[in-house]
């Protein structure tokens, strides 16, 4: 058995997973989350000063979290904002001045096999016929299996990234119609969903008032409750959103759009609910990195 620990350089948040791994599985010792929006005007090219102070933070709070507890490797790994940004080297160097921790930018296809990796180590789902959405703050990545091996595309829609910019029900189906057309002649009968937006909508159509992964995890979530807290959503302000039962105040302003691509999701491959997995890209990098 070794201790790894992984953070997750998101768009949206920033996220630690310390674990012990041990024979292809990886038991959850520590758990973090913080939304630090790196992806604050992320349409615009380049990430923020403050949104990388924010980050910067978290970052350092999640590797001395690591360190107390004894995590033997400690691996961090950035996603869409990062990959994205015109100043992505000047945001790394900076990790790499304050902490001396090195950060592996994940490609779109990289992101999605760790997503994939970390799902199929934690739900009793049959690979062959399973495709896993990973609805992420600046990018949405689709796996499923091809004659054998993971097939995946990423695309450029994540709940923060349409959120800032003028999104429409219309526009983020359009996004995503050519990755989804390349789901035609999977056979898939499973979706598996993964990341803050599909956990978020689990949690509120279990109305909890305090967030329980035991719940979460294994949820079938179905179309129709997706489409009616989609409307429900639709017809809130930010501040009723702020006090719906499930749902983080950090989230109201970029959740609507986030369901948006869960329901082109669901309506392009034609099933009526999706599985939610809390295993996900953070158990994909403990998993690689305990090799």
């Amino acid at each position: 058995m070794v201790r790894v620990a992984a953070i997750d350089i998101g768009t949206n948040s920033t996220r630690l997973l310390v674990a012990d791994v041990s024979g292809g599985s990886a038991r959850a010792v520590e758990k973090k989350l913080m939304t630090t929006r790196l992806g604050e005007g992320i349409n615009a090219g380049a990430l923020l000063p403050a949104a990388m102070e924010r980050t910067l933070e978290a970052i350092g709070a999640c590797y001395e979290a690591s360190l107390q507890l004894g995590a033997e490797r400690v691996v961090a790994a950035a996603t869409s904002a990062v990959r994205d940004a015109a100043n992505q080297s000047a945001f790394l160097e900076l990790v790499k001045q304050r902490f001396d921790l090195p950060v592996r930018v994940l490609s779109g296809p990289e992101e999605a096999a760790l997503s994939y990796r970390g799902v199929l180590s934690g739900l009793p789902v049959d690979p062959r016929s399973t495709v896993v959405v990973d609805v992420g703050g600046g990018s949405t990545e689709l796996i499923w299996n091809g004659n054998g091996r993971p097939e995946c595309v990423s695309v450029k829609a994540g709940a923060v990234r349409m959120s800032g910019s003028g999104w429409s029900e219309q526009l983020i189906a359009e996004v995503l119609k050519p990755a989804l057309d390349m789901l035609q002649g999977c056979r898939a009968s499973c979706l598996a969903g993964v990341g803050g937006t599909v956990t978020t909508l689990a949690a509120v159509d279990l109305e909890l008032a305090v967030y329980d992964p035991l719940l979460i995890h294994g949820y079938r979530l179905t179309a129709e409750s997706v489409q009616r807290i989609y409307d429900m959503l639709k017809s809130m302000n930010i501040n009723e959103r702020k006090r719906l039962p499930g749902l983080q105040p950090e989230r109201a302003d970029i959740i609507a759009a986030g369901v948006a691509i869960v329901k082109a999701v669901l309506d392009g491959i034609g099933l009526d609910s999706l599985l939610v997995s809390e295993c996900d890209i953070l158990h994909g990098l403990v998993l690689e990195k305990s090799i």
